[in-house]
């Protein structure tokens, strides 16, 4: 069983540093090459379903979390506000209000919805110092966030073409679901009082549900403060759950911050509100990544695609040669000169490809071809490697070799 923890640091995909403090990690030069891939991966999903990405800052007036809720229904997770002159800011934390706030720049018609708004934006979460671990919980957040506003014919439809990118997002990244929750409201005073909006969210959730053909279950007191939310859980090798993905159905928040577009009729409307998360937080994502591979990631995602071994001084300059032909197609590459080839070998075991090169290889421009599975389709002409490479890498998913 893998700890991401310690095969993280082994690997020193990322850190830690008591002088940054408890619940903040820092990124090594792997773990930055794993994490911005991951980033640009979702994005480029995004793009092509229709999102528009945005930035939005990280701080907010202390008034910007009253208006949503956040306030006085999520205070005690948030960080203390910081006095700036006569203002009170906070650091967010949730991207929410402020997507809210830059649908509310402009003025909308029906004939723009569905807008797909998304980022990859940062939020601070005040958690205690005994829940923290690893990058599972973590005081600064990188999320996959998006908010759809439509209108209500729409918003199950697009609920539902939000769970079919997360199903597609896990099939690249070699990962599934354990289970999808639909989370309700619990006893006690933390959700906003609307009955009515509770009901109407909550029985198009279910025909999201319904509609996509996944078993779900339903769980009470996991809902946000402002809405019911399908939660696509995950479990690490141990059996621990935890929600990496998310849908919610929102009327709350267009009705706080008075959210309109206008209708066919020429009158104003409210807009339906859908939040969705493909990947959730990226840290939470990395780690159930580490662990469910054990560091032997896809080969899109691999920090290191490609390993040159030469076998013996000689062949070093045909290394280097095929290391920088690799890195002008664009692949992650890097030739290991030293030590015996088969501690080099056992080395670079979590690496998708290995190309030996020895005295023949280098006579006849081959390259000897080593799969991280065992598998050796034998000496192939580098151009065909680096192109069969390629392909793997761009087509996604766990496959190593056709």
């Amino acid at each position: 069983m893998y700890d991401h923890r310690s095969l993280g640091r082994a690997l020193d995909l990322f850190d830690t540093d008591p002088l940054m403090g408890a619940g903040l990690p820092y990124w090594l030069p792997d773990g930055a090459i794993v994490r911005h891939t991951l980033e640009e991966y979702v994005r480029e999903a995004e793009r092509a379903a229709g999102y528009r990405h945005v930035y939005s800052p990280v701080l907010g007036k202390r008034e910007l979390y009253e208006i949503s809720g956040h306030w006085s229904h999520y205070s005690e997770d948030m960080f203390p506000p910081m006095e700036l002159g006569a203002e009170q800011v906070v650091l967010r934390p949730s991207l929410c209000p402020h997507h809210a706030l830059i649908y509310r720049s402009r003025s909308h018609s029906y004939r723009e919805l569905p807008l797909r708004i998304a980022e990859l934006g940062g939020m601070y979460r005040s958690e205690l110092s005994g829940v923290l671990g690893g990058l599972t919980r973590v005081r600064a957040i990188q999320l996959n966030d998006a908010h759809i506003f439509c209108t209500l014919e729409q918003a199950v439809d697009e609920a539902g073409s939000a769970l079919e990118l997360i199903a597609r997002a896990y099939a690249d990244l070699g990962i599934r679901a354990s289970r999808y929750r639909l989370s309700l409201p619990g006893e006690g005073g933390k959700y906003v009082a609307d009955a009515g909006l509770w009901s109407r969210a909550t029985a198009l959730l279910r025909e999201v549900l319904d509609g996509s053909g996944v078993a779900y279950e339903e769980a009470e007191g996991e809902a946000a403060f402002y809405g019911p939310k399908i939660d696509v859980q995950i479990a690490d090798r141990a059996g621990r759950e935890a929600t990496l993905s998310t849908v919610q159905i929102d009327f709350h928040q267009p009705e706080r911050f008075d959210l309109h577009y206008i209708g066919a009729d020429g009158a104003k409307h409210r807009p339906v509100m859908v939040h969705r998360s493909v990947i959730g937080s990226v840290e939470r994502a990395v780690a159930h990544l580490v662990e469910e591979h054990g560091g032997a990631f896809p080969v899109w995602l691999a920090p290191v695609q490609l390993v040159v071994l030469p076998v013996s001084q000689a062949q070093q300059g045909a290394a280097a040669d095929l290391v920088r032909r690799a890195s002008a197609a664009g692949l992650r590459a890097e030739s290991s000169g030293e030590g015996s080839l088969g501690a080099r070998i056992r080395g670079a075991r979590l690496v998708p490809y290995q190309a030996v090169i020895g005295e023949r290889e280098e006579r006849d421009g081959l390259a000897a071809v080593r799969l991280r599975d065992g598998h050796r389709p034998g000496p192939l002409p580098a151009d065909e490697l680096l192109r069969r490479i390629g392909e793997r890498a761009a087509a996604r998913g766990t496959r190593l070799w056709e």
